[in-house]
């Protein structure tokens, strides 16, 4: 076959084209991102939660929380776990600080145990749980790691539960400002960053919608797991009275115990949706998606109200605030904390879903991570959780250009690995996978900031240590430390230990 000297010159541009891409794309795969590429002050640290983390549920004087109760009701857990010694940070926490050090994180974000304060959940304070946290934070503090404390993550105390139904009753409210305020007496001092609670829309949902987490009320169609509860109305309620609360407890603080030097915010999760298609029905359920996750915190907050979309759509089953406390709410927060794992697509519900009666059927938002022809992203051990880097750089945005840019930290991001007996440990520790969504996230996070001008100030990986993952029990390790359940909770670092040390340490 003879070639034109047309066919010999678009040979020769294809050759060049290609080999610049090439070249183009070694530069990209070889350029590297560390702490160095962030802006200065920014903070790395590890998060964890009390429940999932101390065990010693009977020690001290510690009352019993929901999430003990609900944990031993058979079915609730996959594989039929409790969080009685979890992994042992109670005894165990001068051993993890150090290993926080070694790493080169900045900081700890971790939770307090109301229950450990006050057992009762009101009333008498017990010491002994003072003195446990006076000497977590100060052995945190003479390493170099500040804490940063959030004051409700999950864990009620069960006698509130049993004394007015906790969350569903407005009482709450001066018994967790209370308990706020004890904390910032006793520890404040030293804890200069407060988050009021922790994904606020989890407890809501799963606990008073599904029913899937503590404790467990629901009323949707065919649901035969719930012995009592009201789907269409007690998320709405519990979301309320916690809003109330964190609106509150701010306002405490700027007035009691600013002088302390110290911010206040609040923890809320995000999952990104995207139009399932280019449709305008695909794009209206993914904003509605948004409204009813996310936007129904972020907007009292921000706005003194909740979306539209959740006005017009649950009507009179939406609670309303008073002049006085929409005014209370709006801005009643220094920085917004952000656990964002995942990004969904999203389409309008099917019209089954109106048999429900719930939140779930009021959002008409139906988000899965696929669309019919594409899958989402690669999925980790979590039946949740798909890998969408990009995600990061969507909310960071949305928030930037609806919000204000307000100061973001990023309070969660992880994945998980299953925990499978029969991986041995020199093979479970290789974790290319966690790695690469780290860098990845990271990746997006630094854009969002550098290229896009969004306001954020921080980065907890979730998790320091494979830990109890709620109802999934011991199934499911997030953590950056193997934990071996089988040997006295030996701590083993990943390799994405050795990632972050690297990503971590100063260059010269």
């Amino acid at each position: 076959m003879r070639l034109r000297l047309g066919d010999i010159i678009g040979l020769v541009i294809a050759v060049v084209i290609t080999l610049v891409l090439e070249n183009h794309m070694k530069k990209c795969m070889s350029k590297t991102i560390n702490r160095e590429s962030f802006p200065k002050g920014f903070v790395f640290g590890t998060a964890a939660a009390a429940f999932q983390y101390e065990g010693a549920v009977k020690e001290d004087g510690r009352g019993p929380s929901v999430w003990d109760t609900f944990s031993r009701i058979p079915g609730k857990i996959a594989d039929g776990s409790n969080a009685d010694v979890a992994v042992d940070q109670y005894h165990r926490y001068e051993e993890d600080i150090e290993l926080m050090k070694d790493m080169g994180m900045d900081a700890y974000r971790f939770s307090i145990s109301w229950s450990r304060i006050f057992p009762n959940g009101s009333g008498q304070i017990n010491h002994a749980g003072i003195d446990h946290y006076n000497k977590l934070i100060n052995a945190l503090l003479s390493k170099g790691v500040e804490p940063y404390v959030t004051l409700y993550h999950w864990d009620l105390p069960q006698a509130l539960e049993d004394k007015y139904k906790g969350w569903l009753s407005p009482t709450i409210i001066r018994d967790f400002s209370t308990y706020a305020e004890t904390c910032f007496e006793k520890f404040g001092d030293r804890v200069k960053h407060w988050i009021t609670f922790n994904e606020p829309h989890n407890v809501a949902l799963m606990g008073y919608d599904l029913g899937f987490d503590a404790p467990g009320r629901c009323s949707i169609l065919l649901h035969q797991l719930c012995k009592e509860g009201n789907s269409a109305t007690e998320p709405y309620i519990v979301a309320h009275n916690m809003l109330l609360s964190h609106a509150l407890v701010a306002d405490l603080y700027r007035k009691k115990y600013k002088k302390q030097g110290g911010s206040i915010g609040i923890s809320l999760d995000v999952i990104w949706s995207e139009p399932a298609t280019n449709s305008a029905e695909n794009s209206a359920a993914a904003q509605r998606a948004l409204d009813f996750q996310f936007g129904w915190f972020m907007d009292p907050l921000f706005f003194g109200d909740y979306p539209k979309s959740m006005r017009r759509r649950v009507g009179s089953r939406l609670p309303k605030f008073s002049k006085s406390q929409s005014a209370l709410l709006k801005g009643s927060l220094d920085f917004v904390g952000i656990n964002h794992y995942t990004t969904y697509y999203a389409t309008p519900s099917p019209n089954i879903t109106n048999l429900l009666h719930d939140y779930i059927a009021d959002s008409d938002a139906l988000t899965l991570p696929f669309n019919g022809t594409n899958i989402i992203g690669d999925r980790a051990n979590s039946i949740w959780l798909y890998i969408v880097p990009q995600g990061m750089r969507s909310v960071m945005n949305y928030i930037r250009e609806k919000y204000g840019n307000p100061l973001v930290i990023i309070t969660e991001n992880g994945m998980d690995d299953p925990n499978d007996p029969l991986i041995p440990i020199e093979d479970a520790l290789k974790d290319e996978k966690r790695i690469r969504y780290h860098n990845d996230y990271l990746s997006n996070l630094l854009a969002s900031i550098n290229e896009d001008g969004c306001n954020v100030k921080g980065y907890f990986a979730w998790s320091l240590l494979d830990n109890w993952e709620w109802t999934s029990g011991y199934t499911s390790r997030f953590g950056l430390y193997f934990i071996d359940y089988k040997d006295n909770l030996k701590r083993y670092p990943k390799d994405s230990v050795k990632w972050f040390k690297n990503f971590l340490k100063p260059t010269q």
